[in-house]
């Protein structure tokens, strides 16, 4: 199996756009709503607050960078830390 490095990675991403724009609005809007269901189903503190608030922020800012047309990297980059970051609250919460 061939290793990929990040700059082939991002080139993949900006090669073939259109393509991944929906399929990874699905895939981070899945994520984020699995992370900020898991959340909630912890109760209301202040910490499930701020858990919420990076959730919620994460998704929106990387729908946002989509719509505002912004340069493939930072977009690239947005999905990335969305994707690892509910994915960490998804496992965070779901052992609690």
């Amino acid at each position: 199996m061939k290793n990929l490095s990040v700059n082939e990675v991002i080139h993949e991403f900006e090669y073939d756009y259109f393509m991944y724009v929906p399929l990874s609005i699905i895939l981070q809007s899945c994520i984020g709503s699995v992370a900020a269901m898991l959340i909630l189903a912890n109760g209301t503190t202040l910490l499930t607050g701020i858990q919420l608030s990076l959730c919620v922020s994460l998704c929106m800012g990387y729908n946002a960078a989509l719509l505002v047309q912004a340069k493939i990297k930072p977009i690239f980059w947005l999905l990335m830390a969305s994707l690892l970051i509910n994915t960490i609250l998804i496992s965070i919460n779901a052992f609690i």
